[in-house]
């Protein structure tokens, strides 16, 4: 029996504001599987065993009404190093469970199977994908795409990221995105060609 070739394990990564959600959609549009290691994050949030974690450390406020507060959370990582890296340690196992776990329940051959992570390279998950996207855009798209959203101080929020260069100069494939959806997704879908032929250099 003729084996079936294995689905193409890719990670999308980029700075902020530069449009890997929008990529992760373009992606899905074009075929892919995809998963957001964020969206994950957010639904082992809302889990009892995480939420019984969560108020074993920080008590009962950090979950009113039964439910984690994120915004509590954030608040309580941002000023607090150590709970960060507490908090990470318990997540990231569950995180790469539920990655492993839906990676192995993809039903039949696609383009690619693509998880976005926006630490890839900081946690060091690079490893784990056949290769990595890295979606980039100009500062001053970025800082406009931030504002628009509500998320002012790109700077301070990127103090634990590596710069967009660094993330570009380590991913396998580096997309623009100052453009429209349209240029965004013809260059997304060049990278699926050449993953397809097998073609990974940057």
């Amino acid at each position: 029996m003729r084996a079936v070739p294995r689905t193409p394990f890719l990670g999308l990564t980029g700075a902020i504001a530069a449009g890997k959600s929008e990529a992760l959609d373009a992606l899905g549009r074009l075929g892919a599987r995809t998963l957001s290691a964020d969206g994950v994050v957010h639904e082992l949030l809302a889990t009892d065993a995480v939420r019984e974690l969560v108020v074993g450390r920080w008590g009962a406020t950090a979950a009113p009404d039964g439910a984690i507060d994120r915004a509590r959370v954030g608040a309580i990582v941002f000023e607090r190093p150590e709970e960060l890296a507490w908090l990470e340690a318990t997540l990231h196992p569950l995180v790469g469970e539920r990655i492993a776990a839906w990676r192995e329940g993809l039903p039949d051959r696609a383009p690619a199977a693509v998880v976005e992570v926006p630490l890839l390279f900081e946690t060091g998950m690079e490893d784990a994908f056949d290769a990595t996207i890295c979606v980039v855009a100009a500062d001053a798209t970025r800082r406009r795409r931030a504002g628009d959203r509500g998320t002012l101080g790109l700077e301070g929020r990127a103090d634990r990221q590596l710069s967009q260069d660094e993330k570009a100069a380590r991913a396998t494939y580096v997309v623009a995105n100052d453009g429209g959806l349209d240029e965004l997704e013809a260059g997304l879908s060049e990278v699926l060609r050449r993953v397809a032929a097998g073609d990974g250099a940057p």
